[in-house]
């Protein structure tokens, strides 16, 4: 079977069948829901699992579900272009067509109902907010859905600095290990600990360029779409078999996304590296960015907040990621009871 992108099928089916059968009636038709699809990503490998002619149709109330699904039922044909129409279990995802009340979707997929506050900004997982807003819509009678994907089209300005500010932070935490790892003669070390900085550093560039960086498996397809980015340097870096050359490529990198963080966000950090200490180990030194975005923080409260940013800047558990009450339940609970005795 010839592939078709995900997304291209998903309008086709909704042009050719669901949206016709649903003419005259109020509805949101979309695909914003999880999937390799959703972000663009799929290729003919999708298709053995999770993947086939999937549209979400979304209604006013409950009250309005049990009517819309009957008419999608009696419309859809057993198979769209060869693909299977009715909803069922295909490793592990629904597939099909479902229809769900607008609000109830947006609470449980996305933990928000009204206006983003804060702390649902930094509860929310890239990866889905990244899902939500890059997928497609085909069609919005109730405005709502078409409303919210733009309130969610990225971060307010101070949350943006703080969830950079806390990205640099991560970099400068580790900077100086892949030279301290190599002079310790753990190789193994240094190419771990490089490989962590590579991450950081796609993740930061991504944000740099007002992207939502989606997870593991699609991190580096992202990233390399970005135009200006460092992908040879960070390449050479992983692919170095000594420190120094490895530590010399990923400085490079950090020093590139220096001068980006200046570029954008209005910063004006130097961005020429230097020794970390008085030991033989080159570093950006991403604090100095860290420290001049907080200080363009408006809101005391965030300004003053610590730098661990967003729920998936300090968990890195699929299991809790994937799942938005698990997610915000991570990021309410770095809030905790005021520090104990044991907490240093």
């Amino acid at each position: 079977m010839t592939f078709t992108p995900g997304l291209t099928v998903s309008r086709r089916l909704h042009d050719e069948v669901v949206g016709p059968a649903l003419r005259g009636k109020p509805y949101a038709a979309a695909r914003v829901d999880t999937g390799s699809d959703v972000l663009g990503f799929d290729t003919a490998r999708s298709m053995d699992h999770d993947w086939g002619p999937r549209l979400q149709v979304f209604v006013a109330g409950k009250a309005d579900v049990a009517a819309a699904r009957a008419v999608i039922d009696a419309a859809l044909p057993a198979t769209f272009h060869g693909l299977p129409t009715r909803p069922h279990a295909d490793g592990g995802q629904l597939l099909g067509v479902t229809v769900d009340p607008l609000d109830d979707y947006l609470r449980d997929s996305l933990g928000i109902k009204e206006t983003p506050t804060t702390e649902d900004w930094l509860a929310l997982p890239t990866q889905r907010v990244a899902e939500f807003t890059g997928g497609a819509v085909f069609h919005d009678d109730l405005g709502g859905l078409t409303a919210a994907r733009a309130a969610l089209a990225w971060y307010p300005d101070d949350v943006w600095r703080y969830v950079l500010a806390a990205q640099w932070t991560r970099i400068d935490q580790e900077e100086p290990f892949v030279g301290r790892c190599g002079e310790a003669g753990d190789d193994l070390g240094s190419r771990i600990v490089a490989a962590r900085l590579a991450r950081d550093l796609m993740r930061l560039f991504l944000l740099l360029e007002r992207r939502y960086p989606p997870y593991t498996k699609w991190l580096g397809t992202a990233f390399a779409r970005l135009p200006g980015a460092p992908h040879t340097q960070l390449a050479a870096a992983l692919a170095a078999t000594g420190w120094r050359e490895r530590e010399r490529h990923l400085v490079a990198a950090a020093s590139t996304a220096g001068e980006r963080t200046n570029e954008v966000l209005g910063t004006a950090v130097d961005p020429t590296p230097g020794r970390f200490h008085h030991r033989p180990y080159t570093v950006l030194g991403g604090a100095r960015y860290a420290a001049a975005l907080t200080a363009k923080i408006t809101d005391p409260g965030l300004r003053d907040r610590p730098l661990v940013g967003a729920v998936d800047q300090f968990v890195d558990s699929t299991d809790v990621l994937s799942h938005v009450g698990r997610a915000r339940a991570a990021a309410r609970g770095f809030e905790g009871p005021p520090a104990g005795p044991n907490d240093r």
